[in-house]
């Protein structure tokens, strides 16, 4: 596990406009400290400390953003993060494939319905930048101002780089000849093709890339749910390489083709510089990982669960242990302790005499599957009665 909380200068300057939420606090000494953001930045620091070049692992825990909280729509200012990461000098692109394979796995088995992972890279976006004019030290910028394409339309993208960003207006409509493209293996050939794009080694070396991954991708068997989309910018300061975003889709109504995003639910890249600057003698580790917004994710199923007004568990009790008359808390208390040393996972009710009708109703509103009941005639018989209590038949045993 990584610390909560990091020296201020750890984490400022590596996420980009992110930096204004970062939780500040100080303490008695008046150092200035910050709780951590995200997982990736403390894991960076951590291999970079422990001096770790090869690592797999995945990480689930709470990070903080000093953000305007959104509860119904799954975002806090505390909130529960899942990252999976792979450290360590391998050959191009096989890492990354699998983290893609990642998030399809559990966006799959957690049957959200229908995503689509969108996929770039951050070398062809600098190539972009770079032959439609842009100097290199707007890149980061326009980079955070493209990445909000997926929120808002190009025009609005378009002025905040003129307005906001101090970009020409002819600088800004190159960008968006490429920024609004999004395909697949066929998109890649023809960027190569591209008589500006082509000769920028950046862009070059990261259609490559792409070209690799997507190949990669297709023995993986997931291509049907990937796509090139050279708006995807991700406006993290550390990443370097591949970027991607899943999404969920939503079909609005039948006579809609085009389905309709309803938010990012994980999102990741490739960052081989960041562990570098937390080493004192600036030796790398290239990375690849990816977060899953557990909490994005928890609010679509809750909205879920509640529109189609099923139950749902909130234990994993196996049995209520029940008496149906009063002065048998002893029998209850003995019973319970039995099954709780057994492995069992058993309840009861926290009164003395309690009636078997609320006892039963507890387990119908909860959905406990069992009922252990001892009476006095089980108790002189040396048995007790299990009760199913969806179909209501009862067995001594």
């Amino acid at each position: 596990d990584s610390p909560l909380v990091s020296p201020q200068e750890m984490l400022v300057g590596r996420y980009g406009e992110g930096a204004k939420l970062i939780y500040e606090l100080q303490d008695q000494g008046g150092e200035l400290l910050a709780l951590r953001y995200d997982l990736t930045v403390p894991f960076a620091r951590y291999l970079a400390m422990n001096k770790i070049t090869n690592m797999k692992r995945y990480h689930v825990a709470k990070v903080y953003r000093r953000d305007n909280p959104a509860t119904t729509r799954g975002r806090y200012r505390e909130f529960y993060q899942c990252d999976f990461d792979i450290a360590g000098q391998f050959d191009p692109m096989i890492p990354d494939a699998e983290c893609l394979k990642i998030v399809h796995e559990i966006l799959s088995d957690l049957q959200l319905g229908d995503f689509l992972i969108r996929v770039n890279h951050r070398q062809i976006l600098n190539g972009v930048f770079a032959v439609c004019g842009i100097p290199e030290s707007k890149f980061i910028t326009t980079c955070s101002t493209v990445d909000k394409l997926d929120k808002m339309p190009w025009e609005e993208v378009r002025s905040e780089m003129v307005g906001e960003k101090g970009l020409s207006p002819e600088a800004a409509d190159r960008i968006g000849e490429y920024v609004q493209l999004h395909g697949g293996l066929d998109l890649i050939e023809r960027l190569l093709q591209d008589p500006k794009l082509s000769q920028n080694k950046l862009a070059k070396e990261g259609l490559g890339d792409m070209k690799l991954l997507f190949e990669y991708l297709t023995l993986f068997g997931i291509m049907g749910k990937v796509s090139f989309d050279l708006s995807l910018a991700r406006g993290l300061d550390y990443y370097t390489g591949v970027i991607y975003e899943a999404v969920l889709l939503q079909q609005e109504n039948d006579h809609v083709e085009e389905p309709v995003s309803v938010g990012s639910v994980a999102g990741g890249g490739r960052y081989d510089g960041l562990v570098g600057m937390f080493d004192p003698k600036g030796r790398k580790v290239p990375c690849v990982g990816v977060s899953i917004g557990i909490e994005r994710i928890f609010s679509i199923l809750e909205q879920r669960v509640e529109a189609s007004g099923e139950k749902v568990r909130t234990t994993e009790t196996q049995v209520l242990v029940a008496t149906p008359h009063k002065h048998l808390i002893a029998a209850r208390l003995k019973l319970i302790s039995e099954l709780w040393d057994a492995g069992i996972k058993a309840e009861m009710l926290y009164k003395k005499d309690p009636k078997l009708l609320k006892q039963l109703q507890y387990c119908e509103d909860t959905g406990i599957p069992l009922a252990a009941i001892v009476g006095e005639q089980e108790l002189t018989d040396g048995v007790v009665k299990l009760r199913d209590v969806a179909t209501r038949e009862e067995v001594r045993m």
